[in-house]
């Protein structure tokens, strides 16, 4: 859904999938070419969304039950789209954003169990109608995936895994579905990648769909 004149992109997928590399690359290659980028993450992105991500990765909120925990995540988000993500799409910028709404949809709502009707509004109070334009969903088997997690966290000086990370590998694996399931369900919105390539192609492959976007949005804005 286009807000403003500019675009919203996100990535998603399972713990170690690379989604931070690729929005690396991706917003270097746009910024060269002279289109305005801004990098942000879920949970987080703004000031009083980073003190509710270390609240909900350090498991603080874990004891208050799920509900407790997707709402503040869905806090999170509302402070992030607020302060962050609508007024820079307003200004015609791009966003493009690690983990938004699908991450809640799989890690309360299809692991977590939530009641769906429970997760549907507080969806919809959480985003106020700022959907991502394009949503690519990487994929990687768990185990491969929490394997790199580790690595990454081993060679960053890193401490124990996070609240999720910790979890078992079949219940990520169990989220690696459901991120599928969204991709089949929303096809026009989302493209699943296949994360067990090299970085280069994966990033071929995330450009050649982001482009025509970008070249739509900003040739029209151009316009105007």
């Amino acid at each position: 859904m286009a807000v403003g004149l500019g675009l919203f992109v996100t990535f998603e997928g399972g713990e170690g999938a690379g989604k931070s590399t690729q929005i690396r690359l991706l917003a270097e290659r746009l910024r060269a070419l002279g289109f305005p980028v801004t990098i942000t993450r879920e949970p987080g992105g703004s000031p009083s969304a980073e003190a509710l991500r270390r609240v909900l990765l350090s498991g603080a909120a874990e004891s208050f039950g799920i509900e407790a925990e997707a709402m503040l995540f869905a806090a999170a988000r509302n402070d992030h789209v607020r302060t962050l993500i609508r007024p820079t799409l307003m200004a015609g910028g791009i966003v493009l954003c690690d983990r938004f709404m699908d991450s809640t949809r799989v890690y309360q709502g299809a692991t977590g169990d939530l009641e769906q009707g429970f997760m549907v509004h507080l969806e919809r109070v959480a985003v106020e109608g700022v959907v991502p334009d394009l949503t690519f969903i990487l994929d990687l088997d768990a185990r491969t995936g929490l394997a790199r997690a580790q690595a990454r966290a081993g060679a960053e000086g890193g401490g124990d895994p996070d609240r999720f990370e910790k979890e078992t590998g079949a219940i990520h694996e169990q989220r690696r579905e459901a991120f599928l399931a969204i991709a089949a369900a929303e096809p026009d919105r989302c493209r699943m990648v296949r994360a067990d390539r090299g970085r280069e192609e994966i990033g071929e492959e995330i450009f050649s769909n982001v482009w025509p976007l970008v070249e739509r949005r900003f040739s029209k804005a151009g316009q105007e």
